[in-house]
């Protein structure tokens, strides 16, 4: 998360990584991600751990329920507190710019930004892809409106797509597959008295990167 929030700079990082791990591990993994500096995360609980609002955008299991990008959209926006994004998946059924411009078109000034999640098998979002949908929105007098990106980003790839023009960045799974970090919790005073197991310091260390909580 760290890394992905280096690369998007002041642009906004959600971690959008609870659906590639266990839902009781969920919750915890996105609080540590917004500790690492994602700004926020779509995980209602994991948000919430950390004493903010969960975020994120209308799926694509709307839109496929629905039928048609433009009643969802319309549909979500009928039922989404007032003051809540309005965030909308383009890349459901039709051409992403063809789409973003139809969603633009209903929503107009109510419309936030729209998301382009273009899976691999269809070539993934590409610089090209960001470029051509903001020209269609600016000619259209639709400059207002955000161009959010997901999927497969990693740090090298939310840097490409920035400087492309994507304004807002969701992240996946290339924070719920990091690396763990090896380490043991290890008991070093009983009482008041020092001590460890052998190969261990007895006594607390200090270390500059923990800070005491009471």
């Amino acid at each position: 998360a760290r890394l992905c929030k280096q690369a998007a700079g002041e642009s906004s990082m959600l971690s959008f990584g609870a659906r590639h791990v266990h839902p009781a591990v969920a919750p915890v993994m996105e609080r540590a991600a917004i500790i690492g500096g994602a700004d926020g995360a779509s995980c209602i609980l994991g948000a919430k751990l950390f004493g903010k609002e969960p975020a994120g955008t209308a799926p694509h299991a709307l839109i496929l329920i629905v039928g048609d990008t433009v009643e969802a959209a319309l549909a979500y926006h009928q039922v989404i507190p007032s003051g809540e994004l309005r965030l909308i998946l383009v890349d459901t059924f039709k051409d992403e710019a063809e789409e973003s411009l139809r969603v633009a078109q209903a929503l107009g000034k109510n419309l936030d930004g729209i998301r382009l999640d273009t899976p691999s098998e269809r070539g993934g979002v590409t610089p090209d892809l960001i470029k051509e949908v903001r020209q269609r929105l600016d000619k259209a007098g639709f400059s207002h409106v955000k161009i959010f990106v997901s999927g497969g980003l990693d740090p090298d790839r939310i840097k490409l797509l920035k400087e492309a023009g994507a304004d807002a960045f969701g992240v996946g799974s290339y924070i719920s597959g990091a690396a763990p970090i090896d380490m043991t919790m290890d008991i070093k005073e009983v009482r008041g008295v020092p001590i460890a197991k052998r190969g261990r310091i007895p006594g607390i260390l200090d270390n500059p990167k923990l800070e005491k909580v009471k």
